[in-house]
């Protein structure tokens, strides 16, 4: 035997293994099941693969990538060409159907990677149209920053991942029109606590489970925001004065009935 493992009679398991890329276990398997046998001999009598037994284990390590069961191998090698070009052809298109659903794969996961990065995927060019001329594209950097690592976040990415422009305005749209059915409610007086205000708390808590799922603990917790997150308080208080106030208060009162004490709120 030469250093590369060669043999008068063939190359050793260990060299036939390395040339295919398989285990030695492998080729001592596929022997002891009669997928491929080595039909050389060396010098001291031993077993050695021929050059006719690599070009047989390549076809098999070809076969069985492609998903043929190890057990019909054998069969389908000794059978008729038009035999074995029926079956490359099928597994050839299952192979295509397989490479289309991965790239869809990777795709999903491409659109997931940059949704967690940067929140919403719509193009620049459409924010205004989507979400109105008041957007701030910052909105969503900061929520990063501060919720990046938190479950709500990835539920909140993964949902953006599948979501189009379209889908987008079926949310900020009823959004918008909510926000301005508190305003009103506020303008008439409605008292926090109120069946009236309670049912407006949910429907807002509900419109947030949209993005990610919103418990009444937590959506205390997003009306306390609304007062002490720079510039949100602002954004209500434009459509009606202290209305981030009044909203925040109507949440706390929505988590009482819900058996939530909004003093001792968590987020969960």
């Amino acid at each position: 035997m030469d250093e590369h493992g060669r043999t008068e009679g063939g190359v050793t398991v260990g060299r036939a293994a390395a040339e295919i890329g398989v285990s030695v276990r492998t080729l001592h398997h596929w022997d002891e099941i009669g997928v491929a046998k080595p039909s050389g001999r060396n010098q001291s009598g031993y077993r050695s693969y021929l050059s006719v037994d690599i070009a047989r284990l390549r076809r098999v390590v070809l076969l069985r990538d492609l998903g043929v069961p190890l057990a019909r191998i054998p069969t389908l090698l000794s059978a008729p060409a038009a035999e074995r070009r029926a079956e490359l052809t099928q597994r050839r298109r299952e192979l295509a159907d397989t490479i289309a659903r991965l790239e869809a794969v990777a795709r999903s996961v491409d659109r997931l990677l940059e949704a967690d990065e940067v929140g919403v995927l719509v193009p620049e060019e459409e924010h205004e149209a989507v979400f109105g001329d008041d957007w701030n594209p910052t909105m969503a950097e900061t929520a990063r920053a501060r919720w990046g690592d938190s479950a709500q976040w990835a539920e909140y990415a993964e949902r953006s991942a599948t979501r189009t422009p379209d889908d987008w305005r079926a949310l900020v749209g009823p959004m918008r029109d909510l926000v301005d059915e508190l305003a009103e409610a506020k303008r008439a007086g409605v008292v926090a606590g109120s069946e009236t205000a309670n049912t407006l708390a949910e429907r807002y808590r509900a419109a947030l489970s949209e993005y990610f799922h919103c418990t009444p603990s937590m959506h205390v917790i997003i009306g306390r925001l609304a007062l002490t997150e720079p510039g949100m308080a602002d954004t209500y208080d434009r459509i009606e004065p202290g209305l981030a106030a009044w909203l925040s208060q109507v949440i706390d009162a929505n988590a009482r009935s819900h058996g939530v004490d909004p003093e001792t709120a968590v987020w969960e």
